[in-house]
């Protein structure tokens, strides 16, 4: 039997009927930036998150950029964010001139650490960036009133975590802004690069708004420095259809790490991913743990063996890439996200997934591990 990562070709198919005509819709009206099926969608998601304002950027990485430089993040300042992430969180401080501070993550939920947050503020610190990573919020309120006590901004990084709720509220809506990815492989994906960012601030939704498009609100009057980040009509289009199912598809995933929980709640050497008293999970990824990285890379080569696609994420934590050499990091500051970094193996889920395939993959860990 053969499981792939993701099956991105089977969700098509089971919506198409929608999607074509909506692309059509945009390429009539020939509104292929921006426009109507942007707007709608903007709209749509803003209402589903409890937000007032969501607006369409071309990337997740063009939202972290954009969240942190509409606050004012600078040369100079420093932003703290969790070394398990995607390289994309760091890039919001960055591109902004200012330097990312890393600290580790709590070793259950994957997630920054609050209890670590504190000792890495400076007199420069800016913001904390809190990444709801793999589909599990991060624990919010600690933040906030660390946020609050030291007057930094609290940003959300949601990319992986569409309608993930934390103590029953959907993310997106914690801190002063939020990105969001909705690259093709997440939960709620378009068909190409595209991203937003949200927030309940009147006025940094106008400097958003402006940063998106050159730094203007009118055509040709530029009033602040900008840049091209905004999202394509038929992103938007697409991204309105798939909107209606991300609950749905949402229910789905969380049905099938339920059932690998189930299936591998026995096996000796695996760690299975945990999901938190105040969190909603909505599986983006299922990351389970080995107890090294030469197992780990065994299993994985092992299931791909057998046609069961697997993920490493993140393999390098970010404070030993070597982008970050010059920030004086090394191995064994972070030591939860470097275990995950070393012993982390990401399992197939998506909404698609069958319960025959899941059965499968349990198997043939189980049958590994017997082996080994």
């Amino acid at each position: 039997m053969k499981v792939p990562f993701l099956d991105l070709k089977t969700q098509y198919k089971t919506i198409r009927e929608e999607i074509n005509p909506a692309i059509q819709d945009v390429l009539d009206s020939c509104s292929f930036v921006l426009g109507k099926a942007v707007s709608n969608f903007e709209a749509a998601f803003a209402k589903e998150i409890n937000v007032k304002y969501c607006l369409g950027v071309s990337s997740g990485t063009d939202g972290n950029h954009t969240a942190l430089w509409a606050l004012g993040v600078g040369p100079g300042d420093e932003v703290i964010i969790p070394a398990n992430t995607f390289i994309a969180t760091a890039w919001g401080a960055t591109l902004c001139g200012a330097k990312p501070v890393f600290v580790d993550c709590h070793p259950e939920s994957y997630n920054i650490d609050p209890a670590k947050v504190e000792a890495a503020i400076t007199p420069k610190t800016k913001a904390i960036v809190a990444v709801h990573l793999y589909g599990q919020p991060a624990d919010i309120d600690p933040l906030k009133e660390i946020a609050a006590r030291h007057n930094i901004w609290l940003v959300e990084d949601c990319a992986q975590a569409h309608f993930a709720e934390y103590k029953g509220a959907r993310v997106g809506g914690f801190g002063k802004a939020a990105s969001f990815s909705f690259y093709p492989g997440k939960n709620l994906g378009a068909y190409g690069e595209a991203g937003a960012v949200v927030t309940n601030d009147d006025e940094l939704a106008v400097k958003i708004k402006m940063i998106r498009d050159h730094g203007a609100i009118q055509k040709y009057n530029h009033e602040a420095y900008g840049h091209n980040y905004r999202m394509e009509g038929i992103q938007g289009a697409v991204l309105g259809v798939k909107l209606k199912y991300l609950n749905r598809w949402n229910d789905a995933r969380r049905n099938a790490a339920a059932k690998y929980k189930a299936l591998l709640a026995d096996v000796n050497g695996v760690i299975l991913p945990k999901e938190m008293d105040y969190a909603k999970h909505v599986y983006h990824l299922f990351v389970v743990q080995l107890s090294d990285t030469m197992q780990r890379d065994a299993l994985a080569t092992y299931l791909n063996e057998n046609e069961i696609a697997t993920g490493l994420h993140y393999p390098i934590p970010l404070h030993l890439q070597p982008c970050f050499n010059h920030l004086g990091y090394k191995k064994g500051d972070f030591p939860s996200a470097e275990k995950l970094a070393n012993c982390g193996l990401s399992l197939p889920i998506y909404p698609e997934l069958s319960d025959r395939q899941i059965e499968f993959v349990c198997g043939k860990i189980k049958e590994f591990i017997n082996k080994h």
